[in-house]
């Protein structure tokens, strides 16, 4: 298994060790010479010194021989645009830091599967606990075939539920509207930014992908 990291901080240093003590081949691409020079005394990974969201340098990463592709500069709008440019080259899998959680709502709109808001991450964990609630949980459920799949809804998707078609193997659990948790009912109508949630089959995660993130599916091929 081959990983790539863009920046050299302490999040990617963190997971490159775990990745590396499990076997995998960790390839990091970092602007700072200096800094490059400093991780490589005791760390057994390769280095790319450069900008990790021009293409030129995620070529040179071998796009098509790395499983994961990890955005974890400091700055959120260059790992998204980043995690754009290395999705539309052919990386598997993107992982994209934000420290911003307004941006979120913007990486699912723009079809971004793999987010993570470190920070935000933390403190709804840690708010959980104190309610007597163990996130964890939640992840151990989804396996085997399960999969969640989420889109913003357009003005296309307002919608009632009933009418949204979703495909057989697939249903809609919850959305968010306005940071709020809805659950569905007969009536319920989706408005235009709303935050969807659907749980299906892995069959039929590929027609979800086509359907609200049609662009997506054309870059990767």
């Amino acid at each position: 298994m081959r990983a790539v990291f863009i920046g050299g901080g302490d999040l990617t240093v963190l997971t490159a060790r775990e990745l590396l003590a499990k076997g995998y081949e960790v390839i990091i691409i970092e602007k700072d010479k200096e800094r490059i020079d400093e991780l490589s005394v005791d760390l057994a990974a390769g280095f790319i010194n450069g900008d990790g969201s021009k293409p030129d340098i995620l070529r040179e990463a071998s796009p098509a021989s790395t499983d994961f592709l990890f955005c974890l500069a400091g700055n959120d709008q260059h790992n998204i645009i980043a995690s754009l440019v290395g999705r539309s080259l052919g990386y598997k899998r993107v992982i994209t830091r934000i420290d911003d959680p307004s941006y979120e709502h913007i990486c699912i709109e723009l079809g971004l599967e793999d987010v993570v808001v470190p920070d935000y991450t933390i403190a709804r964990y840690l708010a959980d606990l104190c309610e007597g609630q163990n996130p964890l949980e939640v992840s151990a459920l989804v396996k085997s075939d399960a999969r969640i799949f989420s889109f913003v809804a357009s003005e296309q998707d307002e919608i009632s539920i009933a009418d949204l078609e979703l495909p057989e193997g697939s249903r809609l659990m919850f959305w968010y509207r306005d940071e709020k948790f809805m659950l569905p009912s007969d009536d319920s109508v989706l408005k235009k930014d709303d935050e969807v949630v659907i749980v299906s089959h892995s069959e039929v995660l590929p027609e979800l992908k086509e359907r609200w993130f049609p662009v997506k599916q054309e870059n990767q091929t």
